[in-house]
């Protein structure tokens, strides 16, 4: 998947205007040299490509790579460290202008794109599918960028990073422009923001679907984490708000979005409280969740409320909180009710999302992602209530992660479960045995 610097029919910048840009000095670059391409991976550039060397974890920097960046032919690098071998446009902070650079070079390609962004700790992924199903059946060209899929007109490919890197996101999102898609669903996580990633793209609406303790290994506290999900919902991103108010920081959220009183907000609830859009009746079954969507009419001047069914293939009552965060943002943003509803219904799952696996085994079993204690208890309630024998579960605890989910990870299984099998999952620098007896301690204390 490719995208010109440019959109069809504009002659791509040169070095001198991105220098320009930029504010950066020249040097010996040849200044009228054409940009083929911007990216941070020494490995991919080619010929014409400016690379974006930046500061990574670890006191790791990508500077250290420029002789890969060097033989593959590259033009330059933008860094904050000169890059040997390469004229290096020099930048305080190259993560800062990545976003809004790679938006500039592609042709602010989400100007073009009914972009919807979905931010929160738990339910991203499930949103953003529900949301681009809802695209799709209403007759849009739809694009998907997810933590699983980056999906188009041209097929999909896994996705590497829940939300991508500056450089590759506006690549993206000029191959969906280019190729004549409408409307994009983006997952856009916390790592994201914090590290300006989507720094210059707009969306026509952002969604919240709630916050609860994770990544406070990158943030430190709760009140970081929220201010971070928090920069989505300014007025030079995006032009709607879609907040969930069913948690103290969704609704401190949507407070601090009203008394800006600049980006326009939409409120849902699936826990009972006073909001534009609702679910009620909530019912979870073995094959899928049921809920009746309550809300304004469906389009201007139509006197009348929507109050309709909705039955979803998605196993799950905390399905209902996502497929109404996304039905309200297909809603507010005007897509046709009947077609928003039939997308959503028809979605048949998602990857790893309370996954049925079926082996022949003469018991139900189910894979779920769920990673930090919100999510596991969640996804276990669930299965608790549709189980009428034993709920054995088997969970582990990612390293190079925060340590402090761990409990809270095995105190959410064994509260829930009948058995929890503690194994690894990943522990990278940390140690194994650590990590297990951490989950242990938590599945004990339950």
């Amino acid at each position: 998947m490719t995208s010109s610097p440019a959109p069809p029919g504009h002659p791509r910048p040169t070095l001198g205007d991105l220098a320009t840009r930029l504010g950066a000095h020249l040097g010996d670059a040849p200044a009228a040299a054409r940009v083929t391409g911007l990216h941070h991976d020494s490995r991919v550039v080619g010929p014409g490509d400016v690379w974006l060397a930046l500061p990574g974890g670890g006191g790791r920097h990508g500077a250290d790579h420029s002789r890969v960046a060097v033989a593959r032919g590259a033009l330059a690098a933008v860094s904050d460290r000169a890059c040997p071998g390469l004229p290096t446009l020099l930048v305080p902070d190259p993560r800062r202008v990545a976003g809004v650079l790679a938006d500039w070079l592609h042709g602010h390609p989400s100007a073009d794109l009914g972009v919807v962004g979905v931010t929160g700790t738990n339910g991203k992924t499930s949103t953003t599918h529900l949301l681009e199903a809802g695209m799709a059946a209403a007759g849009a060209s739809s694009g998907l960028l997810s933590g699983l899929v980056a999906r188009g007109p041209w097929g999909e490919r896994p996705a590497t990073l829940t939300t991508p890197e500056a450089a590759d996101l506006q690549r993206d999102l000029g191959a969906l422009r280019d190729a004549g898609v409408e409307r994009v669903a983006l997952e856009v996580s916390s790592h994201a923001l914090a590290l300006h990633r989507v720094d210059g793209t707009r969306f026509r609406a952002a969604v919240f679907t709630g916050l609860a303790p994770d990544h406070l290994d990158l943030h430190g506290d709760m009140e970081s984490y929220l201010e971070a999900k928090a920069r989505l919902f300014a007025p030079e991103r995006s032009q709607l708000a879609v907040v969930s108010l069913d948690d103290e920081w969704g609704r401190r959220l949507a407070r601090r979005v009203t008394d800006a009183g600049q980006v326009p907000l939409v409120t849902t609830s699936a826990r009972g409280r006073r909001a534009d859009w609702t679910a009620v009746d909530v019912r979870a079954s073995t094959s899928g969740t049921r809920f009746r969507l309550r809300g304004p009419g469906t389009g201007a001047g139509t006197g009348t409320g929507t109050d309709r069914a909705v039955g979803l293939r998605l196993l799950g009552e905390h399905q209902a909180d996502n497929a109404l965060s996304a039905l309200a943002a297909l809603l507010s943003t005007g897509t046709d009710a009947d077609a928003a509803v039939r997308g959503v219904e028809g979605l048949a799952g998602v990857p790893g999302r309370l996954e049925p696996v079926d082996g022949g085994q003469p018991f139900r079993a189910l894979v779920d992602f769920a990673h930090n204690a919100h999510g596991v208890e969640r996804a276990l309630r669930h299965l608790r209530s549709t189980t009428s024998g034993r709920l054995i579960v088997v969970t582990g605890q990612r390293g190079g992660r925060d340590p402090g989910k761990a409990v809270p990870l095995g105190r959410a299984a064994g509260g829930l479960a009948d058995v929890v099998v503690v194994t690894d999952e990943g522990a990278h620098d940390d140690d194994p045995a650590r990590l297990r007896a951490l989950v242990v301690r938590g599945a004990r204390d339950a």
